[in-house]
């Protein structure tokens, strides 16, 4: 049996066990993954594997971000900080339909500046956000799909991992992507928003409109969203001005949010208890997911299918941009299938050399196959940013986060095309410090 073959029954199953076994996620992902490595090499090798990667994943400092922040967003969900910052957001743009969720768009576009990871994201605006827009009666479908593509931002915009795994395997400056990332970010974080708005316009009741407030109460209600935009300033200030590395970020943020709490006493000794309690259930299943990821990602290494891919399509007799065009179809299916890091790590020595012969800007190149490796985050089977806030989300059926996500792809493809006409969206910034 050859490897592709493998490869294929592999993907295969892990559909099967997912769907119509209902194992979760990261467990599915480390079983089909650890099998399909065993049938390729030999079992022997796949504990070595399985030990070696998952000691990995779990001692990883960069993992440390996500129990920060989701204990950040615990602290605030539980002192009533969100839903004091959802309240002035309902009286401000609350009569717009489909503010709420527009809303959330634009805090996780925020969030995501200061955190750089999706399942960190994705964790706490499920917790802060979904509660709120259930109060307003919006439909889950689109409730769930706008964190869900909301939370992808944290790899285009900085500080954002998968840019610093681009700039170490390709030589090039990381800062420079960071800037790059801004431009790119911001165009797709606007797509989002507007999606959401059209959506609404055909699915009225999907986004309720709410009363006309007066401006007297709009200004009334401002106090509510200080305490969040203070813990945001405190911690992007900080961040951006050199007092703390993104992970320690994660530790400022946990700490000005329990402060803020107790100093306007709406953190009790039950809430930060309950805050504790929900940030280690969720850290886990989202640190389980990254883990199964990973091992699922080695077994498709191995079967050399992305290698293969990658050296047919450099080989064909076509026109640059048919080639460019045929890289980025298959991110989006390689993003389907693996983990953007391991994706990346795989292709990032075949396709770059090969963008660079075509006479295309490198620092382009690799910020638009991030915005590419977000479309492949929400997207199945893999999607684990989808999965997050399925998981999160328990009484919302899967099926109807996926058909939420849905609405949003759209947005994806017309931003990568945006930036495959106008590359200057990317190039703008990082001319500004050469």
């Amino acid at each position: 049996m050859s490897l592709a073959l493998i490869g294929i029954i592999g993907i295969v199953a892990l559909l099967a066990v997912l769907f119509f076994l209902g194992m979760p996620v990261g467990f599915a992902m480390a079983v089909v993954g650890f099998c399909g490595f065993c049938s390729v090499v030999s079992f022997k090798a796949g504990l070595g594997m399985i030990s070696t990667d998952l000691w990995t994943s779990f001692s990883s400092y960069g993992l440390t971000v996500i129990p920060l922040f989701i204990f950040m967003g615990q602290i605030a969900f539980h002192s009533g900080v969100n839903e004091k910052l959802y309240d002035c957001a309902y009286k401000w743009i609350g009569h717009i339909r489909g503010g709420i969720a527009m809303a959330t768009v634009a805090a996780c576009t925020a969030f995501s500046a200061i955190c750089g990871s999706n399942a960190a994201t994705a964790a706490t605006m499920t917790s802060v956000a979904l509660p709120q827009m259930k109060k307003f009666k919006y439909e889950p479908k689109l409730s769930t799909g706008a964190i869900a593509c909301g939370s992808t931002l944290g790899v285009v915009i900085p500080p954002s991992v998968v840019l610093i795994v681009i700039g170490l395997s390709s030589g090039q400056s990381i800062a420079k992507l960071f800037y790059g990332g801004i431009g790119a970010g911001i165009v797709l974080a606007t797509l989002l928003m507007l999606t959401v708005y059209g959506v609404c316009l055909v699915r009225p009741h999907w986004g309720p409109v709410g009363p006309k407030i007066s401006l007297r109460e709009k200004v009334r209600a401002l106090p509510g969203a200080l305490d969040m935009l203070l813990i945001f300033l405190l911690v992007m200030l900080g961040l951006y001005f050199g007092f703390f590395t993104p992970i320690e970020a994660g530790a400022a943020g946990a700490f000005f949010a329990v402060i803020i709490s107790l100093v306007q006493r709406g953190l009790t000794l039950r809430g930060f208890f309950a805050a504790v309690e929900d940030t280690l259930k969720i850290s886990c299943m989202v640190i389980m997911i990254v883990a199964g990821a990973t091992i699922f990602g080695r077994f498709l290494a191995v079967t050399r299918i992305p290698y293969d891919i990658a050296t047919w399509v450099s080989g064909l007799p076509v026109p640059g941009v048919v080639v460019m065009l045929i890289i980025f179809l298959i991110y989006v299916l390689g993003g389907m299938v693996m983990d953007a890091l391991a994706l990346l790590l795989i292709t990032i020595p075949i396709f770059f050399p090969v963008a660079k012969e075509l006479g295309y800007d490198p620092l382009w190149f690799s910020v638009v196959i991030t915005v590419i490796t977000t479309l492949g985050a929400v997207t199945p089977p893999v999607g684990a940013t989808t999965y997050v806030v399925g998981g999160m989300a328990r009484d919302i059926p899967m099926g109807s986060v996926f058909k939420g996500v849905a609405y949003f792809l759209p947005a994806y493809i017309i931003c990568i095309l945006i930036l495959l006409l106008f590359p200057e969206i990317i190039i703008f910034f990082p001319k500004l410090i050469n």
